[in-house]
């Protein structure tokens, strides 16, 4: 079986994919890639250059921030399936905003980004596809993000951040 006939039953087996049409599922299995990280190794770094999107099919990721004063903070921890380096799909987005790092030998799907983003411009059905489920995955982060925000500020009651509202 070639590596292409094996990515396209790949992203078919994936659950962000299942409803695309077979014509869509080729086109991203031309801009696709398998890769693998080694457990310890980093996937990415914080502050370099976001040129590709992930998506871990086997492993697990670290995903730390630093914050001066306090050095690395956990941000998340990924598992098989979930997206990642999703903002460098986003026109602002220059920097990578965290790193990745593997808890466990990792296997997964990478897209180029100006690939994936020429790809999406050029069949504006799969980009809002694409793009919409991006927006899930990105609210979802923020939530975790809060959720974390609100637990340092509990743990810290006489530093609390005033409040914008009356």
């Amino acid at each position: 079986m070639s590596i292409t006939s094996d990515m396209n039953l790949t992203l078919k087996s994936i659950p962000w994919f299942h409803d695309l049409p077979q014509e869509k599922i080729d086109a991203l299995a031309q801009i696709a890639r398998f890769c693998d990280v080694s457990a310890g190794s980093s996937l990415f770094k914080e502050g370099t250059r976001p040129d590709t999107l992930y998506i871990l099919l086997e492993g697990q990721l670290i995903l730390e921030s630093f914050v001066p004063t306090r050095g690395s903070v956990f941000m998340n921890k990924a598992e098989p399936l979930d997206i990642i380096g999703w903002s460098c799909v986003t026109p602002v987005v220059r920097e990578r905003t965290c790193s990745a790092k593997a808890l466990s030998a990792c296997h997964l799907i990478c897209f180029d980004t100006s690939s994936l983003i020429t790809l999406c411009d050029s069949d504006p059905e799969l980009g809002y596809v694409i793009m919409r489920r991006l927006t899930n995955v990105i609210a979802s982060h923020h939530l975790i993000t809060r959720l974390q925000l609100f637990d340092i500020i509990v743990r810290q009651p006489g530093k609390m951040i005033p409040s914008t509202q009356e």
